[in-house]
């Protein structure tokens, strides 16, 4: 019997993408999962969009304004019933094997937190050919100056990792900084090496704001990890690299 999968999107004016989403879970060779929408003070018609899918699977959750991703995310943790909880954003695309392939490889390595290779998609979320490629694991220390673990393909073992310990801070990058809070108390992150997830990248989102995107990678070491500067700089600088070789 299938494990039960718990899916968590939060939904912001997500209108124009959130249809391809929900159609890439239902696409999923892996039946056994819950799709938790959580809507958060948008403005568009995503509503709409999603309650026009009639499947049991999808759930929908309003909450009462925006709230932000974090406690978005956040509600969904709290609600979900899976034996297994992982993310997609609200207009990234899954492979529709995604599932299959990741829940056989935590089962296979016994992971509690795992991620998968990802390709960068245009705007419309067509593949550029730019394939991130991932390590098989990455501990705390690998993780500062690689953060290569993308939020649409991470998924926990619930069992492994309590759901209470799985809420992220309320912080600019929050998923990072869930993962630096999990990976710093000993957990090791699994990797699995095949491309499974489309990561759309319209021009206006958030981490096509370059200047946005280093300071909050730098506010995560000097404020969230407390690491001292010089320390800090010199992951600074690794991360930098690395990131410029992924889109490249």
């Amino acid at each position: 019997m299938q494990e039960k999968v718990s899916i968590i999107v939060p939904v912001y004016n997500a209108a124009n993408y959130i249809e391809k989403t929900i159609q890439s879970v239902l696409d999923q060779d892996y039946e056994n999962w819950e799709l938790i929408l959580v809507e958060n003070g948008s403005t568009d018609d995503s509503v709409a969009r999603i309650q026009a899918f009639k499947d049991e699977r999808i759930r929908l959750i309003i909450m009462d304004g925006n709230a932000g991703a974090a406690n978005a995310r956040n509600e969904g943790m709290r609600q979900a019933t899976g034996t297994y909880v992982g993310y997609i954003d609200a207009d990234d695309l899954w492979r529709p094997n995604k599932l299959s392939r990741q829940v056989a490889f935590m089962q296979k390595k016994n992971a509690a937190f795992a991620f998968t290779g990802y390709e960068f998609g245009d705007e419309n979320a067509n593949p550029t050919g730019k394939i991130v490629r991932v390590p098989e694991t990455l501990s705390y220390k690998q993780a500062l100056n690689n953060t290569t673990i993308f939020t649409s393909t991470v998924m926990f073992d619930v069992r492994c990792i309590e759901k209470d310990k799985l809420y992220m801070p309320n912080v600019k990058s929050e998923d990072t900084a869930l993962w630096f809070r999990i990976l710093r108390e000993g957990v090791v992150a699994y990797g699995l090496n095949e491309n499974l997830v489309i990561y759309r990248r319209p021009a206006n989102s958030l981490s096509s704001n370059k200047l946005e995107a280093l300071r909050r990678i730098w506010n995560l070491y000097r404020k969230q990890e407390k690491l001292n500067i010089f320390y800090s700089m010199y992951l600074f600088v690794g991360w930098a690299i690395r990131a410029v070789k992924r889109r490249m």
